[in-house]
C-alpha cells in the first residue's frame, strides 16, 4: 500500500493474530485495558497498540494477561511465535536446499562465506547491518548462522568448496584481531577432507567472478540450484540453463584461483600481517 508516495508495510501477521487473541481473552473475562496496563506496567495506549497488532505483544504482557484472564497457558504460549525470523523470508528456500546439499560450491567476493564465519566476525557483520537490527534479531540470526556452520563437520560425506576473492580477506570486519582469527579459521576449515578453500588473488586482474557472488547446490534428490543475492534481491534458480551458466563461470573461477595448498599459505600469510 502506498500513501503520499511512501510504501506502508503491514506489521507481521503473528503480531496481529496474537494481539487479536489478547483482546478476545481480555473482553471474555471482563479485564479492562486499564487493569491490564496497570498490572503489566504499560500505558493504556501501549496495550491498545499490541491488541491492534501495531506493536509486538511483549512476553511480560502475555504472562500477566494469561494469569488475569485465566487463559491456562494459551496466551503465554504465543511468545514462541513472536520470535524474530532466523533468516530473512526470501532466503528460506535456499537454507532448506543447503541443509540437504550433497555438494555446495560457493564463490564470494566481498565477505567470508557464511559457513566459514566465526561467531565474532558474523556478529560484527550483523552489528553493521543497515537499517540497524534489534538485539533479539541479531542473536537469532547469529545462532542460526553458527548452526549452519556445523554442516561442514556434521556432514563429512558432503562436499563443500569455497573460492574467496582476496578483497574479502583484506576487509577488516570487526577489527584486526577478529579478522586474524577469522582467516586462521578459514585456513583450518580448508584442512577438512570434505572442504576445499581457494583464494582468488586480486592481482589476477579481470576475472570471471567480477559480476558477483553465487552458490551452486546439488541436493540429495539430485536437484541442482544456483543462488545469488545483492542488497535487496535474493534469487534461488532451478532453471537448468541459468544453473549451467553459473557452473561454467564457477569452473573458470576455480581455474583462475590458487590451489588449496597455495591458498592455505596465502590465508596464513595475510593473517600474520594483521
Amino acid at each position: 500500500m502506498t500513501i503520499d508516495g511512501t510504501t506502508m508495510t503491514q506489521p507481521p501477521i503473528a503480531w496481529r493474530y496474537c494481539g487479536n487473541q489478547l483482546k478476545r481473552w481480555r473482553i471474555q473475562t471482563d479485564v479492562s485495558r486499564e487493569d491490564l496496563a496497570r498490572e503489566a506496567g504499560y500505558s493504556y495506549e501501549a496495550i491498545k497498540s499490541m491488541e491492534q497488532g501495531r506493536r509486538k505483544p511483549t512476553r511480560r504482557v502475555l504472562d500477566i494477561a494469561d494469569d488475569m484472564c485465566d487463559a491456562r497457558g494459551k496466551l503465554r504460549a504465543a511468545t514462541d511465535y513472536l520470535e524474530p525470523e532466523k533468516y530473512p523470508a526470501r532466503t528460506h528456500e535456499f537454507m532448506q536446499a543447503e541443509a540437504s546439499a550433497l555438494a555446495l560450491h560457493s564463490y564470494e567476493n566481498v565477505f567470508i562465506p557464511g559457513l566459514l564465519q566465526t561467531e565474532e566476525y558474523a556478529r560484527a557483520l550483523l552489528d553493521a547491518h543497515c537499517p540497524p537490527l534489534d538485539d533479539e534479531t541479531i542473536e537469532q540470526r547469529l545462532t542460526a548462522r553458527m548452526q549452519r556452520r556445523e554442516k561442514l563437520e556434521s556432514k563429512p560425506t558432503s562436499l563443500f568448496t569455497f573460492v574467496i576473492y582476496e578483497a574479502a580477506l583484506r576487509t577488516s570486519v570487526g577489527g584486526r584481531e577478529t579478522m586474524r582469527r577469522q582467516l586462521e579459521h578459514v585456513a583450518d576449515m580448508g584442512q577438512l577432507r570434505n572442504v576445499s578453500v581457494q583464494v582468488l588473488p586480486a592481482d589476477t586482474g579481470a576475472h570471471a567472478g567480477l559480476n558477483g557472488a553465487f552458490v551452486l547446490l546439488e541436493t540429495e534428490e539430485r536437484e541442482h540450484y544456483a543462488y545469488e543475492e545483492s542488497h535487496e534481491m535474493r534469487y534461488l534458480y532451478g532453471d537448468p540453463e541459468k544453473v549451467r551458466v553459473l557452473r561454467e563461470r564457477h569452473g573458470m573461477i576455480r581455474m583462475q584461483a590458487l590451489n588449496a595448498e597455495q591458498s592455505a599459505r596465502f590465508l596464513r600469510r595475510v593473517a600474520a600481517e594483521l
